[in-house]
């Protein structure tokens, strides 16, 4: 019988949701975690059952000049850090004409700028160790966008085309980088966790009943568990190839799967015209 070494995982946003079910998963398998919650008390339903290996921290992930003094913090209690899991984040769905600036550049400091900050701290710890699995949380909607989406895709394209450069940038130390694009799960995105607004404009009436649909229909009837995301994700680092991109869920699966046969048709389509630019010897 081998008995595996635990690993130590960031994880934020944990306090409810995708964050927390990935955190009680790693627990139960024996593995030590520390999460970033917006309690001020920095307290998390699971420290009592977890009073050895878990360790929670206040932050909000706006304020990008604690991540440091958490990540320092995280590094003396376990000794490192093997796993990131940037899950803070929340939607936006909303007319892109009607969306003001202030509505959209708070949720990019969190879904963006705030992922990119925290992997930034810890990967100093990751160099260090010569190993580490940087997870980032993406989004269907951070493959292919869809009317009402246009914000908060911009958010997780943003995600996307930065890990991908990272993973090749890390990978020669021994630092693995996966892109979790989730379907929908049955957290709160399409309730508390989703922002939404309308426009008073007529001409977007169609794209109103689409964001009020949406809203009012999905919440609590998204075809993926929360409660299984964690076990997915502890598969996941055990693999000794890990993918770049994960959609996890069914309807992931499927909305990338045609997009991609969309994107490759339009290429075949316009392909004489992308040839033209070239040089003529």
């Amino acid at each position: 019988m081998t008995t595996k070494k635990p690993r130590t995982w960031l994880i934020t946003g944990a306090d409810k949701g995708l964050g927390y079910f990935t955190a009680k998963a790693a627990l139960e398998q024996g593995d030590r975690v520390i999460v970033t919650v917006l309690a001020a008390d920095g307290n998390h339903s699971l420290s009592t059952e977890y009073p050895e290996t878990l360790r929670a921290f206040h932050l909000d992930a706006r304020d990008h000049g604690r991540f440091d003094e958490v990540v320092a913090k995280a590094d003396e209690v376990f000794g490192g850090i093997d796993v990131l899991v940037n899950n803070a984040g929340y939607g936006l769905l909303a007319v892109a004409e009607a969306t003001p600036a202030d509505k959209y550049r708070n949720m990019f400091e969190i879904n963006f700028f705030g992922l990119a900050e925290m992997t930034r701290a810890v990967l100093p710890v990751m160099r260090r160790q010569r190993s580490g699995h940087i997870i980032n949380l993406s989004s269907k909607a951070g493959y292919g966008a869809s009317p009402g989406f246009a914000f908060y895709s911009a958010s997780k394209f943003a995600v996307e085309g930065y890990s991908e450069a990272l993973a090749m940038e890390v990978k020669h130390l021994g630092i693995h980088v996966t892109i979790i694009e989730p379907g929908g799960f049955r957290s709160d995105f399409a309730g508390p966790s989703l922002v939404s607004a309308k426009s008073e404009v007529a001409d977007y009436a169609e794209t109103n009943r689409m964001i009020e649909d949406y809203v009012e229909q999905r919440h609590g009837k998204q075809q993926s568990d929360p409660a299984k995301f964690g076990p997915a994700l502890c598969r996941l680092v055990d693999a000794d190839a890990p993918p770049l991109r994960l959609p996890l869920g069914a309807d992931s699966l499927e909305f990338i799967r045609e997009d991609i046969r969309s994107v490759s048709a339009e290429l075949d389509r316009w392909e004489e015209l992308s040839r033209s630019t070239a040089v003529e010897e």
